[in-house]
């Protein structure tokens, strides 16, 4: 922040509270939205992108918590409020794994498959666009306040990303070969992509710094 003035700071940091916020709540309607829709379609990977929403919630209230601080003063380490957000967070990543591993499991043992992955492509796209704004401007807010923090929570929305084009190609090829394994495989993608979250929360609550743990920190 060396290179702004206070006016300029006091604006980003703002703006990065806004984001937060913007993430915390679409998150909350992307997840209703889905789980309503992946309980009522049979598609287990739709579900399990709308319990990833749910536990992204849980992690962006740490985020707004430590950016609010940022805003009063200068922060240099999680407090215990965004240490336990964060061992809360890994741990409902770590169940949701072992819940997609056993839907999967009870799918194929059922022969279950999805009525229609329609409501998943559009959730997807949506998301996508979402995503992908956020990821672009909370990097621009990391960049200019040289945070690390911030750039690191852009590289968690970065993988928010990555799940939604993983239901956007299943739902597609669900919906043009009506496949029942490709259903299967989103959720087994979505589920990698929650245990290595779960890690990545564990990892940030045992660091000290406010350090990138999702990811690589850079800004490209």
């Amino acid at each position: 922040m060396n290179t702004l003035n206070l006016k300029d700071s006091k604006y980003w940091l703002q703006f990065a509270f806004a984001l937060s916020l913007v993430t915390i709540f679409y998150n909350i309607a992307e997840g209703v939205i889905s789980v309503i829709f992946g309980a009522k379609d049979d598609t287990l990977a739709l579900l399990g992108f709308g319990i990833d929403s749910f536990v992204e919630v849980i992690s962006g209230i740490g985020v707004a918590h430590m950016i609010y601080r940022m805003r009063k003063s200068a922060v240099a380490s999680h407090d215990s409020f965004e240490r336990q957000a964060l061992r809360i967070t890994g741990t409902a990543f770590y169940l949701l794994t072992a819940g997609l591993l056993l839907g999967i499991i009870i799918s194929l043992y059922n022969h279950t498959a999805p009525e229609t992955t329609l409501a998943g492509i559009i959730i997807a796209c949506i998301s996508i666009c979402t995503m992908y704004f956020l990821m672009y401007y909370k990097l621009k807010a990391g960049r200019i306040l040289q945070s690390d923090a911030l750039t690191s929570d852009a590289q968690c929305t970065r993988t928010c990303l990555y799940l939604s084009i993983i239901l956007l190609i299943s739902s597609l090829l669900y919906e043009w070969l009506h496949f029942s394994y490709i259903d299967l495989a989103g959720s087994l993608g979505i589920a990698w992509f929650a245990f290595r979250e779960g890690l990545e929360a564990f990892e940030k609550a045992r660091q000290n710094a406010l350090t990138c743990g999702c990811g690589e920190c850079h800004t490209k």
